[in-house]
């Protein structure tokens, strides 16, 4: 399958239904966390995907394109740190976050080896 569009890389896929389980997860969070862990989490966790789609545009520019990545990673490791929040207050069981952290694990891989491999998607 060529690839036309953000949409159709495999890392945006894995990370758009990342967002969406977050989402829906975040939803039962206690209201007192609406405007902090719950409004962050899903925020950076949107914000993988949103980075994805701007350096999948930018790739004309090498240069760029590795940035709008390492803005990709750097959300989805914050992702990770909001999940250790709601783990720890116990927001989340750890089976559930065990499943999510080791599918940003699975996201950050694959966003490392796409700026490492720079050149295999830029022209």
């Amino acid at each position: 399958m060529k690839i036309r569009t953000h949409k159709d890389l495999d890392v945006y896929k894995i990370a758009f239904d990342a967002a969406i389980t977050i989402f829906e997860i975040s939803k039962s969070f206690p209201k007192e966390e609406r405007y902090s862990l719950t409004d962050q989490i899903r925020r950076s966790s949107r914000s993988v995907c949103a980075n994805l789609a701007e350096a999948y545009r930018k790739r004309k520019y090498p240069k760029s394109f590795v940035a709008k990545l390492i803005d990709c990673i750097s959300e989805a490791s914050e992702t990770q740190t909001w999940l250790d929040f709601a783990l720890q207050f116990k927001y989340l069981d750890q089976e559930k976050f065990d499943d999510l952290f080791l599918i940003y694990d699975h996201i950050l891989g694959k966003l490392v080896n796409m700026s490492r491999q720079a050149d295999k998607w830029t022209f």
